[in-house]
């Protein structure tokens, strides 16, 4: 089962490769990871997928909670929460198919970003399953490369993760 954990750390050089060291090392396969900054000056916020049970996440949080630059660890998986993910599609895009792709991506609220003489790349959010349909349906006309961010998320309502130090 995919599993979403919100990681907050201290925005220092290593912190990333500490991290992704710990699931590595214990045999955890990260599918996703994220990063970026956070409202708070020195804090960055990781989402990172991991596919394992609840037993073994628990797991998880407690060693990641054991490292220095960690701050918070949550999981989200079962939390109200609104994610998304972003993924750029560059595809073949000969004059007379053009329309064709627009109509496309606009079915799916994706933006044409860039256009060359013989391709376009289309900017696409969503959730996961979203982004594959988007891909089987460009299939048809050539893909010639993407590239995505993985699942960011936020939990929904007046409930946010924060750093319980900043809370003191």
């Amino acid at each position: 089962m995919k599993r979403m954990l919100a990681i907050l750390v201290e925005d220092r050089p290593g912190v990333l490769t500490r991290v992704s060291g710990l699931f590595s090392r214990r045999g955890y396969n990260i599918q996703n990871i994220a990063v970026g900054r956070t409202m708070e000056p020195g804090i960055s916020r990781m989402t990172v997928t991991v596919e394992a049970d609840p037993l073994t996440v628990e797991q998880i949080v407690k060693q990641l909670n054991k490292l220095v630059n960690v701050l918070k660890v949550s999981d989200m998986t079962d939390e109200p929460s609104v994610g998304r993910e972003l993924m750029l599609v560059k595809v073949k895009a000969e004059p007379g198919r053009r329309s064709e792709i627009q109509q496309m991506a606009a079915t799916f609220r994706a933006k044409i970003i860039d256009l060359s003489p013989d391709s376009m790349i289309i900017e696409v959010t969503g959730d996961e399953q979203k982004l594959q349909a988007f891909l089987m349906m460009m299939q048809e006309f050539g893909i010639k490369e993407i590239a995505s961010t993985g699942k960011i998320s936020l939990l929904r309502g007046s409930k946010i993760t924060r750093d319980a130090k900043a809370l003191s």
